[in-house]
């Protein structure tokens, strides 16, 4: 695998999810004595990306004080697509040539296996997976993002990743904190 290139590769934070299977908003939520939504933001902060961009809601923990662009969903209870739309769109702007997409309430994916990703990527797109199913955080190259900006609905980017290669997450890795009893799992695993 090749040393990890970060040029001109931005990275999106999805941050601007609405909870409803939480309950509520669910970045705030405390785990290990900090929001939810902070995990993620420290771990890609500590990689050496291009541009930082977070799509967020008004209730989403702050993001900006943390180094990151922030973009605000518009209209705020909008699918999952106009976020990718809202942030590829910034990526675009900035002149990137990839944008690796995250989700703030996937808490324990390592900067290891960020950095994998960054490193195996050939241009084009590559994706995690666990347990066979590819997921997040992909990674795509700026000839997808007119098709992420395209996207509609509460689906994310699964139907472009069907033929791209992967690389496994840990163990754990991929939990996604969408109910109360995944946030005490994210604790125990922490």
């Amino acid at each position: 695998m090749a040393e990890p290139d970060f040029s001109g590769i931005a990275v999106l934070l999805l941050a601007a999810g609405r909870g409803e299977r939480f309950g509520g908003p669910k970045l705030g939520a405390d785990l290990g004595g900090r929001p939810l939504a902070f995990h993620a933001a420290a771990m890609l902060n500590g990689l050496p990306f291009a541009h930082r961009l977070a799509v967020v809601r008004e209730d989403t923990p702050d993001l900006a004080a943390r180094g990151w662009t922030t973009l605000p969903l518009d209209p705020p209870h909008a699918p999952q697509s106009r976020s990718l739309a809202i942030g590829v769109a910034a990526a675009r702007a900035a002149g990137a040539r990839g944008v690796l997409i995250a989700l703030a309430d996937m808490p324990l994916v390592p900067a290891a296996h960020v950095a994998a990703l960054v490193g195996a990527f050939d241009g084009d797109r590559i994706a995690s997976s666990a347990e066979g199913q590819r997921m997040p955080p992909p990674l795509f190259g700026a000839r997808h993002f007119g098709a992420l900006e395209a996207l509609s609905g509460d689906r994310g980017a699964g139907a472009l990743l069907v033929d791209a290669p992967c690389l496994p997450l840990p163990p754990g890795a991929e939990l996604d904190v969408d109910r109360p009893e995944d946030l005490a799992r994210a604790a125990g695993l922490l």
